[in-house]
């Protein structure tokens, strides 16, 4: 869908799975200086927003999910993912429930709304892809919906939510980048008057240019740029909002639980320091290169930030050096690329479990679900 907004003064269209809103509308770099300083307001209606209804809503989305929502209290919000049954990320979802209604905004919307639908058997549920009727708009605002205000989704990034851990290669880094945002859901017709309420109001619309950089910046995975068909959630340290791994079984638990307790990613999440002497960027997509040509992985995500530069957020294989000096291509000729870890090189989360004693063979170390690594064979 195309965007009202793209009508305003400066807009330039986005691209990707931004197309239909705007890029920028003019001025970039004031554009991130007024989101990072909390007094802005960003299109986001290309994101998809699915409706769940029905008394058993939370308790089956449970029960298909990595994240624990039974209990999901009116206006909190979550993250969650549907995986394959080989663990791979198939759809990523922003949750919060208004005490009748199940929200989901996603970037999959069509997909996640029809597993949902073919998932629903003999349950009180009702699904609905309700992306032509609703659109978000993105706030640089850490705080839920107060009293009055519309069904608002707080993203619970860079924390580590109940139930999580990370993978983060320095859990201290996170803590200064800090980015409050969440996501307002308003009815689509009103969405340009929603925006111009908020620019009548002192704040500056910003475009994906700005909302783009502070997310690379901040180490924040996103579905429609970092995911592709082998995608685990570990490679991109998403158990540290998106799953819990406490929970009862779920559609791909058994590689989460196996590839955290006893194994390690096969990739990892990195941001890339670019070298800004020239004035090229390499697209999303474009192979990363060792110093002898090899591939090492691909750019998923590319932004200019008004004070970092060039950045961008690459998926590696593990094994690449750390240290090593990667080049991209671009237009213009490869461009060097200076590794920031995101996650560990090592593949280890901060509370992996230590190696279990010696057991009495065939001895199971608990009754439950086989697919929780707490109750795998010994």
């Amino acid at each position: 869908m195309t965007s009202p907004l793209l009508d305003r003064h400066g807009a330039v269209v986005g691209v990707g799975p931004d197309a239909g809103v705007a890029w920028h509308y003019g001025d970039p770099t004031a554009e991130q200086r007024a989101l990072e300083a909390g007094r802005a307001v960003a299109d986001q209606s290309q994101l998809g927003i699915v409706t769940v209804t029905g008394p058993d809503r939370l308790t089956w989305l449970d029960s298909l999910c990595t994240q624990q929502v039974a209990s999901l209290a009116p206006g909190e919000s979550a993250e969650l993912m549907i995986l394959s049954p080989q663990g791979r990320v198939e759809h990523v979802a922003g949750l919060v429930d208004d005490g009748t209604t199940a929200w989901l905004i996603s970037e999959t919307a069509p997909t996640l709304a029809a597993f949902l639908d073919r998932m629903r058997f003999m349950l009180r549920v009702e699904v609905h892809d309700a992306t032509a009727e609703w659109a978000a708009i993105g706030e640089a605002v850490s705080r839920p919906a107060a009293d009055g205000e519309p069904v608002t989704w707080v993203d619970p990034w860079p924390g580590v939510t109940a139930g999580g851990t990370s993978y983060s290669a320095d859990p201290s880094a996170l803590s200064d980048a800090v980015r409050p945002w969440r996501l307002v859901l308003v009815p689509r017709a009103s969405l340009d008057a929603e925006v111009q309420a908020r620019v009548d109001a002192g704040w500056t619309l910003v475009g994906t240019w700005a909302t783009e950089a502070v997310r690379i910046a901040a180490h924040r995975p996103r579905a429609g740029r970092e995911i592709d068909d082998h995608s685990l959630p570990h490679e991109l340290d998403w158990l540290r909002t998106a799953v819990h791994l406490h929970k009862g079984c779920y559609r791909g638990q058994e590689t989460v639980a196996k590839v955290h307790n006893v194994g390690r990613p096969p990739r990892r999440l990195t941001m890339l320091h670019l070298d800004g002497s020239g004035h090229e960027l390499p697209e999303p997509g474009v192979d990363v290169h060792l110093a002898d040509g090899a591939v090492a992985g691909r750019v998923t995500s590319v932004a200019r930030h008004h004070e970092l530069g060039p950045i961008a957020l690459a998926v590696l294989k593990r094994s690449t050096d750390p240290a090593a000096t990667l080049t991209v291509p671009t237009d213009g000729g490869p461009v060097a690329a200076a590794q920031e870890l995101v996650v560990n090189a090592d593949g280890f989360s901060a509370d992996r479990p230590p190696k279990p004693g010696p057991t009495m063979k065939g001895l199971l170390m608990g009754k439950g679900c086989a697919a929780d690594g707490g109750d795998l064979p010994g």
